[in-house]
């Protein structure tokens, strides 16, 4: 009766004898784990699970001192698998029994950082919506006194002056939009996004012939609801930067990878949606320095010394009203850059 019981359980359990050997596991173990009992029952669990925080010594103390201990945020990977991070129980039932629950934490962890970064780009686009408000208010009357004393003015050299003057307010103003992000309304039709990534690599190819640029697409995704022109402008605001970065840094075989793949059940925010299409572009460059990967996607923040600081936070934007994010890992030699984009139809 506790078996089938277990068997319905979400949080994954695994019966161990008093050797490591593996008993029994439920359902969920096996879709975590990735492995059916069939094939690895009676084998022990060290010799199919890595751990970086000494499961062995665990079970072991569990097993001599027959008390249960609990380990929180533990890395676990089945042999040649992903690592995951877990929290796990182990509890002694016998001198020849141990129960093992594991709970996943990579959702949770994924959930609580996707909120904060969500939190913080409403917070930024509330404050540069304000920002801006503030700053062209006074440009346009700067713009229009300049006009109207350009008018009063006979020296053709004065009103090179004033010329300049109307240029660097309308400069300003340009800059101030670009801040605020996509300034039309976005259009959702259906929208191939490897017509997207094509249009992207030969724009890339036309502007820096020294990087190869390599495909590596998924055909069997189908299209995704969206504005092609705003979509364009996402990717292309990401691939301009890793190309101007490994540019910047010199690197030798400068190489960028657009990659498209499904995900299937995948969580954002608190959001689980059936069907994602994730968008990743990766380079060999220099990599991110660690003091700017959380801020990132802020506007006017740049890891380049000409560089504006808006691409990255356009991007973002662009990406959440199309009700998507974006992610990215970054170490030197490989930065990842992941656009996630829901597949299943809007019902706005």
């Amino acid at each position: 009766m506790y078996q089938r019981l277990m068997e319905h359980l979400t949080t994954a359990v695994l019966l161990l004898d008093g050797k490591l050997r593996l008993k029994w596991m439920n359902p969920s173990a096996e879709a975590l784990l990735a492995v059916s009992l069939s094939r690895v029952g009676g084998l022990t669990l060290t010799s199919l699970m890595e751990s970086e925080d000494s499961l062995a010594e665990v079970l072991g103390k569990a097993r001599d001192e027959f008390h249960p201990f609990t380990q929180r945020e533990a890395r676990l990977a089945m042999i040649g698998g992903e690592p995951i991070t877990v929290d796990y129980t182990v509890t002694p039932l016998s001198d020849d029994e141990l129960l093992l629950e594991i709970e996943p934490r990579d959702r949770l962890m994924r959930i609580s950082r996707e909120e904060a970064l969500m939190t913080r780009q409403e917070t930024i686009k509330v404050l540069t919506r304000g920002l801006a408000h503030e700053v062209k208010n006074p440009l346009g009357g700067i713009r229009g006194a300049a006009q109207l004393l350009e008018r009063d003015l006979e020296d053709n050299d004065l009103k090179e002056f004033t010329r300049i003057i109307v240029e660097e307010v309308d400069r300003l103003r340009d800059l101030v939009d670009s801040m605020l992000g996509p300034n039309r309304v976005t259009r959702h039709e259906p929208l191939n996004i490897h017509k997207v990534l094509e249009r992207v690599r030969s724009l890339l190819i036309v502007e820096h012939p020294q990087v190869w640029v390599e495909r590596d697409y998924d055909p069997s995704l189908p299209d995704l609801c969206g504005d092609e022109a705003q979509m364009i402008q996402a990717v292309l605001n990401v691939a301009r930067n890793a190309v101007e970065a490994m540019t910047e840094a010199a690197i030798e075989s400068p190489r960028l990878v657009l990659r498209t793949r499904a995900r299937r059940q995948f969580t954002m925010g608190a959001e689980r949606h059936r069907l994602v299409c994730e968008v990743a572009i990766i380079d060999n460059g220099p990599g991110i320095p660690q003091s700017l990967q959380d801020t990132l996607f802020y506007p006017m923040v740049s890891g380049r010394a000409d560089g504006s600081g808006l691409g990255l936070s356009i991007a973002q934007a662009i990406l959440h009203q199309h009700q998507g994010l974006i992610e990215c890992e970054s170490i030197p030699g490989q930065t990842e850059f992941r656009l996630l984009i829901p597949l299943e139809k809007r019902h706005d």
